[in-house]
């Protein structure tokens, strides 16, 4: 039997069976399906997370400080323990362009225009925080002066938006009030390093002198602002190895830190590309895990496919019979069945890598990820699905080619 004549009666057995066939592909356009969708979010999301961690900030080194077996995003169970001291020398550090401190705040609201809004994320940091493209109005605040930098959406959180010279005024935990001008908007609500989180937020930057009130005695016995982390910007993308190791030289064996943290604590440095690395390998191991979970039903669909192609060889015992009466051997038999199991394979995975791909667009359309389709994933489903079909009827196939004709002949 040739191929062409195998393709055609097996199309001709599943068209005489419409509702069966059709149902048997579902079971593999459903696993296909699935598993194309959860590659493109899993994609998706690691481009976001990217995107916003930022190939842009290479520069930037990342200094915090917790227990060696601390676990969770970096800056998890961080003390303040860097002092302005330790920020005024890691300035001073050759190939350093810029030092920030970075402080949450404590915020029970902010007042614009009589309008008031629930605290919201509010940072202490410093000038060098912010990139020269950062700003899309205005300018960053300067230190010792009552000054603020706004996302869009902080700026825009109110029931008139804040504009670059308008007034507000904090509130803090404690109950004390500031009164502060909007010295800048930021071009995007994104986050500006790790400490930020990973997501766009209404976030309110205010610098450190005056606002942080968090101190500590330095080595001096003098009485210091301290923080839980700090941002170092490198002078070029070329120098981040150097400074790198120049501030953990520093941090560790001749700043306050050193002195202040307690036995089971460590500093923790990481550039962009190291969080870069972090990020990827979580999310690969995230989306294998969803991935493989997804693959379980493609195996249901697999199953299927062996169940109905049993089904078939029972119903066509005496068509098996007489074929082999009539000169067909058994590779013709097997080759029949095997091109059946496969084409419905084949029809799952073209539809089910259809509808994956438009699932996997809605879905990133709704959680706002950018569109990331790896094409290469169509193919592998086509594959995938010709292979579960031939497997799954590899079984049935060989069952029918080993048929008795004498006793498929008499089979009613």
């Amino acid at each position: 039997m040739n191929p062409r004549e195998a393709l055609s009666m097996s199309l001709r057995a599943i068209r005489g069976h419409p509702l069966r066939s059709s149902l048997t592909a579902l079971g593999v356009l459903i696993g296909v399906a699935a598993v194309i969708v959860f590659v493109i979010l899993g994609a998706s999301l690691q481009a976001a997370v990217i995107g916003e961690v930022g190939g842009e900030d290479a520069e930037r080194i990342y200094v915090w400080n917790g227990p060696e077996d601390a676990q969770g995003p970096p800056g998890a169970g961080a003390r303040a323990v860097f002092t302005e001291d330790d920020i005024d020398r890691l300035r001073a550090i050759d190939g350093v362009d810029g030092v920030a401190p970075y402080a949450s705040v404590s915020a029970n609201g902010f007042e614009h225009e009589g309008d008031t809004i629930a605290g919201g994320d509010a940072v202490a940091t410093g000038p060098d925080y912010f990139t020269d493209d950062a700003i899309a109005e205005g300018r960053a605040f300067e230190s010792g002066e009552n000054e603020v930098v706004l996302t869009p959406l902080a700026a825009a959180g109110f029931e008139e938006d804040v504009a670059v010279g308008d007034r507000m005024t904090v509130t803090f935990e404690d109950g004390s009030e500031a009164e502060m001008t909007v010295v800048g908007i930021l071009e995007d609500s994104g986050p500006r390093s790790p400490f930020d989180g990973f997501g766009e937020g209404a976030r309110v930057y205010m610098p450190a002198d005056p606002i942080h009130r968090t101190t500590a005695e330095n080595a001096t016995g003098g009485e210091q602002r301290v923080y839980p982390y700090v941002v170092v910007t490198a002078d070029s993308p070329e120098n981040v190895e150097a400074v790198t190791s120049a501030v953990r030289t520093y941090l560790e064996d001749e700043s306050d830190a050193s002195e202040a943290l307690p036995g089971t604590f460590g500093v923790e440095i990481q550039t962009n590309e190291d969080l870069l690395e972090q990020v990827n390998g979580l999310l690969a191991t995230l989306t294998g895990f969803i991935t493989g979970i997804a693959l379980i039903s493609l195996l249901v669909g697999s199953i299927g496919i062996a169940n109905v192609m049993l089904v078939s060889v029972t119903e066509r015992t005496r068509e098996i019979g007489i074929m082999k009466t009539v000169g067909a051997q058994k590779r013709d038999v097997l080759q029949l069945f095997l091109t059946e199991a496969a084409i419905l394979g084949l029809l799952g995975a073209a539809a089910g890598a259809a509808v994956g791909f438009a699932g996997g667009y809605v879905a990133t359309r709704i959680l706002e990820f950018p569109f990331v389709a790896p094409l290469e994933w169509a193919l592998v489903a086509v594959v995938t699905g010709v292979l579960v079909g031939a497997l799954a009827g590899l079984y049935p196939a060989w069952n029918a080619a080993r048929t008795d004709p004498i006793e498929a002949l008499r089979y009613e």
